[in-house]
């Protein structure tokens, strides 16, 4: 690996970086909130010197042009980290504390949405803007963003691309990686804007329906609302939030077909968005009933209820329209299933991806029909392509990693807190970028009381979830360090 350029492409992305750091000093000046402005101003100015420092030892546009599977890897895994550190800058402003700023930035930038505020009334609206645009930006991806508008990654952005956003099947809509970045962060801007419209026109004032819109396209559930979307009282506006986390849970890829391209058909005929919906109705139908039936829910509210938090969950965006930790037990344990399950491959979600699913259930029938008829031929197919054995490896080397990964840090959090639900639920929460749980880690919770140690574990699990485990089980490779030079 040339680690040069690594380095050099990852200061090039905190230089720009630092330019996302300027948007909440415009917002400050805009509410007039003057105090709010140093905090931002400093974030800007250290990821500008960090992005310079980096860049001190410049790689050639050939260099950038070649890098490696290998370098893109490693340049996703330390430009996430580095976007973290950067992002937790500003929270120290506020008296948030070392760790619970880093906290509160992984779990911003990493869509995940669990936070460690207790008390809404003490912060500005600067705060929980910037606390929303984090998920904004973490949904789609930084790097996707980057590979979208500066020329220099239009040859080395297909390895970054999938380096960022892996995918088991790997797809594009346009011939060129930085078209595909360009029209993907074009509908997710798109959705963006198209939800704030909506929910302004439903009543909400700009500032609640840009924080409330970045973090549902973002799949973040980061809300300025102390009780998510509970406080805002409204079943319009619960339903709004709902399909637009639906929308942020599906393929892009299969939302550039449908609106850009006018395939209408295009969902129907994905395999992976069927199976998505499925569950969704499935779910949801199950738990909306098991409301009715055990907890006094009326039909109306309890379809609402439980379609809103399946597909919160299932999505990882995780807003609450009610307080699911009080649920009764055939309820909660119906949700706990949707955390495993997660939504699209290419999406603003985190978590195991359906599609990943659907080769786990393909490749254990075809295990299955092996046993029966051992001279049989059965490839598995996914979206109507037959999947090479070496992606087969790859999904179920994934699989394996990321429930051992859930176990062995459910482990460490148990015995560090003796406490099973917050070892279990937050372990798999943290890892599925969902945000709140069960119990302590309730969506009326906060998490400022976890032992520092749970903290650091918990952040762990929310970067390497958003990574989606492959660059950080590249970097722990000894070959991948083998230093090449230029």
């Amino acid at each position: 690996m040339r680690i040069y350029v690594v380095i050099n492409t990852v200061g090039i992305i905190l230089r720009y970086v630092a330019l996302i750091m300027l948007l909440p000093v415009i917002f400050a000046l805009f509410y007039k909130e003057y105090s709010s402005i140093l905090p931002f101003l400093t974030g800007f100015l250290v990821s500008l010197g960090l992005g310079g420092l980096f860049s001190l030892n410049k790689a050639s546009e050939k260099d950038i042009d070649t890098i490696n599977k290998a370098e893109a890897l490693a340049t996703a895994f330390f430009s996430w980290v580095l976007f973290a550190l950067v992002c937790s800058i500003p929270y120290l402003f506020y008296n948030l504390g070392v760790v619970n700023s880093l906290f509160e930035a992984v779990s911003g930038v990493s869509t995940t949405g669990a936070t460690i505020i207790n008390d809404f009334s003490l912060y500005p609206k600067t705060f929980f803007f910037y606390r929303s645009m984090t998920q904004w930006f973490g949904g789609m991806g930084i790097i996707v963003l980057f590979i979208a508008i500066l020329p220099k990654f239009s040859v080395a952005g297909r390895q970054m691309f999938f380096a960022e956003s892996p995918n088991p099947v790997e797809e594009k809509v346009t011939p060129r990686i930085r078209h595909t970045a360009s029209w993907l962060w074009a509908i997710y801007v798109g959705l963006t804007v198209l939800q704030i419209i909506i929910l302004k026109f439903a009543g909400l004032d700009f500032f609640h329906s840009i924080c409330t819109s970045f973090s549902t396209v973002g799949a973040g559930g980061f809300s300025p609302n102390a009780d998510s979307t509970i406080g805002y009282g409204s079943n319009f506006i619960t339903v709004i939030i709902m399909i637009f986390a639906f929308l942020a849970g599906t393929n892009f890829i299969i939302l550039y077909k449908f609106f850009i391209q006018g395939k209408f058909k295009a969902p129907f005929k994905s395999e992976e968005f069927l199976t998505y919906l499925s569950v969704v109705l499935i779910l949801g139908g199950l738990i909306s009933l098991s409301l009715c039936l055990n907890s006094g829910y009326t039909p109306k509210d309890g379809i609402i209820a439980g379609l809103f938090q399946t597909i919160s969950v299932m999505t990882s965006t995780g807003f609450a329209s009610v307080d699911f930790a009080a649920w009764d037990f055939s309820s909660k344990l119906l949700l706990f299933m949707a955390m495993f399950v997660s939504a699209s491959a290419i999406s603003a979600c985190g978590g195991l991806k359906i599609t990943r699913w659907i080769f786990v259930f393909k490749y254990i029938k075809r295990e299955l029909n092996k046993i029966m008829h051992p001279n049989g031929v059965y490839p598995i197919r996914l979206e109507g392509g037959v999947v090479n054995s070496e992606t087969a490896q790859q999904i179920m080397a994934f699989v394996v990693f990321y429930f051992a990964l859930f176990g062995i840090t459910a482990f460490i959090t148990g015995f560090i807190e003796q406490n099973s639900t917050i070892a279990v639920v937050g372990s798999i929460s943290m890892l599925g970028n969902i945000g709140p749980g069960f119990g302590a880690l309730g969506p009326m919770e906060s998490f400022d009381s976890l032992h520092t140690a749970t903290k650091f574990v918990f952040m762990f699990n929310m970067l390497i979830g958003r990574l989606e485990l492959i660059p950080f089980l590249a970097i722990l490779h000894k070959d991948l360090w083998a230093i090449k030079k230029g």
